[in-house]
């Protein structure tokens, strides 16, 4: 039971009640990659025993979500849930609203929501509103990859994005209500896609009573690194956190220099590692029969 679970998450529970339910159910630890808002639906990857330790690697993957925008309103939190705080008339047409949000495709610095589990000082800055302490936060550079209006029913305007890791739909929401000059908020947010990893095979495990569904991490971890087959010796080093040189190695695939590369022995993932050598040279120094340090071990799995 070490590997990731696909997680359906329903609205209304947060994602630390779902890692809290996968850990009742199995046992084990656990923990999530990304947050998503109580109010909002879709995937969820969790971590479950050695699996958590690779979640840090899934945070900057690009996120697909759908959502619906709701123009002509702010609330305290940017999305439905919260208090309203300014009400204003949108006078903007269709192609104003397709225009305004096609606009903010590419690079642009967002101001992360006051309510977000983003912390200052080891505080989350939900915690800290709700005592009262408003602090914003410096914008960050994040990126809208593509962003495609689907349909316009004013005041709603339903559409679909593609955003690098760390960016808020709620601020994206907020950002194009305020360049069409009457607020938005989001009022229906559900993700749909994590780098690679889509819905598919993905549970609600508020409706589960075992643990279903666990991709181990030989699976989930091919479409996040390349990988390095080695020998015995070579596995044997990696356990005892030993660097690997050529004599350790089978099979490589192409990767730069400082690249985190999954190595294998037997089809069973032993270690994260990082190359000390873009693998075209590893011919080079088997070639000339060098001792050169080739992979050191970054993260050790003896699953």
């Amino acid at each position: 039971m070490n590997g990731i679970i696909k997680v359906d998450k329903p609205e209304g529970p947060t994602s630390h009640d779902v890692v809290e339910r996968i850990r009742k159910i199995s046992g084990m630890r656990a923990g999530h990659a990304g947050t998503l808002d109580p109010f909002a639906s879709g995937l969820l990857l969790v971590g479950i025993g050695e699996g958590t330790r690779i979640l840090e690697y899934f945070l900057d993957l690009p996120k697909t979500y759908e959502a619906v925008a709701h123009l002509g309103i702010i609330t305290d939190t940017y999305d439905r849930t919260g208090k309203i705080t300014e009400r204003h008339k949108c006078v903007a047409d269709e192609q104003m609203v397709r225009d305004a949000f096609l606009s903010f495709t590419g690079e642009y610095y967002q101001v992360p929501p006051m309510y977000s589990a983003k912390k200052v000082s080891g505080r989350k800055l939900y915690e800290l509103a709700r005592d009262g302490k408003i602090i914003t936060m410096p914008p960050s550079k994040v990126m809208i990859y593509e962003i495609k209006v689907e349909k316009v029913e004013l005041p709603y305007i339903k559409f679909k994005v593609v955003v690098s890791g760390g960016t808020y739909i709620r601020a994206l929401c907020r950002d194009i209500g305020m360049k069409l000059g009457c607020g938005a908020i989001t009022e229906e947010l559900r993700r749909t896609k994590i780098g690679p990893f889509d819905l598919e095979g993905a549970i609600n495990p508020f409706d589960k009573y075992q643990i279903e569904g666990i991709i181990p991490l030989e699976e989930i971890s091919k479409d996040l690194f390349k990988t390095v087959i080695v020998n015995e010796s070579g596995e044997k080093k990696m356990k005892n956190g030993m660097p690997l040189k050529i004599e350790d190695l089978i099979v490589y695939e192409d990767f730069e220099k400082e690249d985190i590369v999954r190595v294998l022995s037997k089809g069973r993932l032993i270690s994260l590692s990082i190359a000390q050598r873009s693998s075209k040279f590893f011919d080079t120094v088997k070639k000339h029969e060098r001792n050169d340090i080739l992979l050191k071990p970054k993260k050790v799995f003896l699953h």
